[in-house]
């Protein structure tokens, strides 16, 4: 069964990129610093989704499960954000990277000015790193970063298109090799566009957690959409042969990768505060000055939210029981990239209002608009896959 782009969704899409529309304009009339520190939250979130998706697609290839056969079309269609993704990070770092990273601010790099006087902007530690934080650099590793994720997540969606038409196992077999590679690109990439992206707004400042950091929220982000789009589906007459056991495996991911995410939170956090090195621990004391309720929040609604409310077998089987949670964690992990992007960038001057939510709500949006277009494109249920059997009779 093939799903039907419906104009419903169409316009939901369309309405929401006016919105966000609406609101970078409203952000350049008002706050610059903001507005950019805002695109960059809403774009490197829908990112992150897109190419957990791709991740979803390889994992399950590379370990060869048969279980999430019968939805693998969600997170095919998630990664085909990733090329729009791209144009809007480059754009961004091209005309408001000034506002937003300290470190392309050229007067740090001059010990002299040019009367022969010290330079009072000098910055010792942000020129000691410029080798690997420089524009160039910069602007080729992110070229890079695209190029690798678009690359593999085209490649392991032509390779299913073409198993569907074909059978047999000579696709399937060049899936399991393509998400091998992308495997070991994307453990590199991951960590290192984190660093790139988010770590260096505050460039005096780093953490060697914060790559898996990113990750696991970049993951769980993931699995929620993923989530969200099966039951979406479900409720709406597709994937018929989904059952309570596929979405109770989704739950499954959804509520042990919450706790990873907090185990990582917490280890990060933890050894920083215990070990309270000025340069280290002012991270954390500038979130919970300024930021106290969103960082006590972020916490509660990522952690504690799920874990009672997935915790039991039942809950995780239950449609709209999943979807609630799913729907809050969105949020959430929304929040926890607000807390990682904007003190760097405003500090303690910091808003939610409507420019950072309507531009959020444009950037989802357009991927609402990509990833339906992208689904209604091949059959939802794939076709000659050598594990489908598997996946339609799936039992725990």
């Amino acid at each position: 069964m093939n799903y039907v782009f419906t104009k419903n969704n169409k316009t939901l899409a369309i309405a929401l990129m006016v919105i966000g529309l609406a609101a970078v304009v409203f952000g350049f009339m008002t706050d610059v610093k903001r507005i950019w520190a805002s695109l960059l939250i809403g774009n490197f979130y829908l990112m992150a989704i897109a190419l957990a998706g791709t991740f979803i697609v390889a994992i399950n290839y590379a370990a060869q499960s048969g279980w999430p056969v019968l939805i693998k079309r969600v997170p095919e269609a998630m990664g085909q954000y990733l090329p729009f993704a791209g144009i809007f990070m480059l754009l961004i770092f091209i005309f408001g990277g000034h506002d937003i990273y300290h470190w392309t601010h050229h007067t740090l790099y001059e010990p002299l000015l040019a009367d022969g006087t010290p330079n009072p902007e000098f910055d010792p530690i942000i020129n000691g790193k410029k080798a690997f934080l420089n524009t160039p650099f910069f602007i080729v590793r992110m070229i890079l970063y695209f190029v690798i994720w678009s690359g593999f997540t085209w490649m392991l969606r032509r390779e299913s298109l073409r198993e569907d038409l074909n059978g047999g196992l000579k696709h399937y077999n060049k899936s399991v090799t393509l998400s091998a590679v992308f495997l070991v690109l994307f453990a590199i990439t991951s960590s290192t566009s984190a660093w790139d992206f988010l770590m260096s707004i505050e460039t005096h400042w780093f953490s060697t957690l914060f790559g898996w950091y990113t990750f696991s929220g970049m993951f769980i982000s993931g699995l929620v959409v993923t989530t969200i789009a099966v039951l979406y589906l479900k409720d709406n007459g597709y994937m018929p042969r989904v059952n309570a056991n596929h979405i109770h495996d989704l739950g499954k991911f959804v509520f042990a990768f919450s706790v990873f995410w907090t185990y990582l939170w917490f280890s990060q956090f933890m050894l920083i505060w215990y070990a309270n090195i000025p340069e280290e621990v002012i991270y954390f004391v500038q979130r919970i000055e300024h930021y106290k309720f969103l960082f006590a929040a972020n916490l509660v609604v990522n952690f504690m939210f799920p874990l009672l409310m997935l915790m039991s077998r039942p809950s995780k089987r239950n449609y709209k029981w999943l979807m609630v949670v799913c729907l809050v964690l969105i949020g959430g992990h929304w929040v926890d990239l607000f807390l990682i992007v904007m003190p760097g960038v405003v500090g303690a001057h910091w808003h939610i209002g409507f420019i950072e939510v309507g531009t959020t709500l444009g950037f989802i949006g357009l991927f609402m608009y990509v990833f339906f277009s992208s689904l209604a494109k091949a059959p939802l249920e794939p076709a000659n896959h050598p594990m489908l059997v598997e996946s339609v009779h799936h039992h725990i």
